[in-house]
């Protein structure tokens, strides 16, 4: 580690602890006033301190609040509106970073490159460019020392850990910590993002509804990624559009995400709505863009056996059955009591998949909400009993049921969720499922562990 490299973390790391510091001695000080430490207006309090931050702790926050089982509900509710951006960097910095990637002749690959950024996020910023070819290219350039900030930041994760179980200890945290470190370390490695978008390209490779980007490997490098400009519109412009529009976008959601997660064992870590966009909707047919690969989490073959089994348990109201599929997940020094209360949040999730109708992803939901209302019964419960140590499989897969139930709330799609769900789990084996996820992860370039040891 460099001079400046160490300055600079010890700088942001300063720089978060003073802000959460403050704002653990303001819960304080409220907290002998009479107020609980889970009060809303805490958790409103928290939001506006890390919204003020930016950069990976802010984003860590945002992935809490979208899960769950991690955080109380009341802090949840307000992490999940944090938004992932930052102010992009000046024309300066663009032409050092360049520079620096690609030799100070960089432009002679660019018939354009505007130095002002098209899109800007907590890790790095987008340019829109041609190529002297003529192709039009997505130009992800990572804002500098990130690696310094990202390692600092996790450094404060604890803190906000701590602070979180002051108010709820029911919820063993230890691995989603770890869990939140290893994917966003992978995300600073944009040669591993593009071995995503080669997965990713395998896996939804003939799937007529999905877009994936191509990459530009010789122009690439571990801090710079250079795609296909995939052109689209916003998802959500598309809320006021006829019923069966909406209808094709989310059956064309629910592809993209989770046919590589049921018959690979891969999944999109981050359904965030600027991570997809739509390239053509209609009543037949809808085609969307997935974007933005740094967060996907390869799951072992025994895990996804896991989700089939506790599907099937709770279909036939097996207990014993599920006990095993919550074992195979990852949860460990569970008694059957803890189990029953995790089962009411199964048979949340599941239940739109064991419904065979045409029906909303929740009947009672308001957009924003999907989850709320069974995690707080859940959190309510835990509380009452002992605490349950969340393993570091099930956070991702967690995040992206909530995320993308979400979206199709916001879509107000109707559609038979169980047909649509049954035909990707239809014929499971662990064994089948490996030898794709081998053969998958082969073609993108990874190395492959020893079999059934894939994490």
């Amino acid at each position: 580690m460099t001079e400046a490299t160490l300055t600079g973390r010890l700088a942001r790391f300063a720089r978060v602890g003073a802000n959460l510091g403050g704002f653990a001695a303001g819960a304080a000080v409220a907290r002998a006033g009479g107020r609980d430490f889970a009060d809303a207006r805490n958790a409103r309090e928290l939001r506006r301190v890390l919204g003020e931050l930016k950069g990976p702790v802010m984003k860590i926050a945002q992935v809490l609040g979208n899960i769950p089982d991690a955080v109380p509900p009341e802090y949840a509710t307000e992490l999940a509106k944090l938004q992932a951006d930052a102010p992009p960097m000046g024309p300066g910095f663009v032409r050092r970073r360049m520079a620096g990637e690609l030799g100070p002749d960089w432009q002679r690959h660019f018939a354009d490159f505007p130095l002002e950024a098209a899109a800007a996020a907590s890790l790095g910023q987008v340019h829109k460019a041609r190529l002297t070819s003529g192709e039009t290219v997505a130009v992800k350039l990572q804002y500098p020392d990130m690696g310094s900030a990202v390692e600092a930041d996790l450094g404060q994760l604890d803190l906000l850990l701590a602070l979180f179980r002051r108010i709820d200890s029911s919820i063993d945290t230890a691995e989603i910590r770890d869990e939140l470190a290893a994917r966003l370390r992978e995300e600073l490695d944009y040669a591993r993002e593009a071995k995503h978008i080669r997965l990713y390209r395998g896996m939804l490779e003939g799937v007529a509804e999905v877009r994936v980007p191509a990459v530009f490997e010789p122009l690439s490098t571990p801090r710079l990624l250079v795609m296909e400009w995939l052109e689209g519109r916003k998802l959500l412009g598309f809320r006021d559009a006829p019923e069966a529009v909406r209808n094709r976008l989310a059956e064309a959601l629910f592809k993209a995400w989770y046919k590589p997660f049921y018959q690979v064992g891969v999944i999109h870590g981050d359904p965030h709505l600027g991570n997809y966009t739509v390239a053509d909707a209609s009543a037949e047919r809808a085609v969307i863009n997935l974007l933005d690969f740094g967060c996907v989490r390869i799951f072992p073959p025994s895990f996804l056996e896991g989700v089939n089994e506790l599907y099937r348990a709770i279909e036939t109201n097996d207990e014993d059955r599920a006990f095993h599929a919550f074992g195979l997940w990852g949860f460990r020094g569970l008694t059957k009591e803890l189990m029953r209360i995790l089962l009411v949040w199964a048979k949340f999730l599941y239940g739109p998949l064991l419904d065979d109708r045409v029906r909303l992803i929740d009947e009672n939901a308001k957009p924003g909400e999907y989850g709320r209302a069974t995690a707080q019964k859940v959190h309510a419960e835990l509380r009452k009993t002992g605490t349950v140590r969340i393993p570091a499989e099930f956070v991702f897969m967690d995040r992206a049921a909530i995320g993308l139930g979400g979206v199709f709330i916001q879509l107000g799609a109707r559609l038979n969720w169980a047909r649509m769900f049954q035909g990707l789990i239809e014929g499971f084996t662990v064994e089948a499922l490996e030898a794709r996820q081998q053969a998958a992860l082969a073609a993108a370039g990874f190395a492959l562990p020893p079999k059934s040891g894939i994490a």
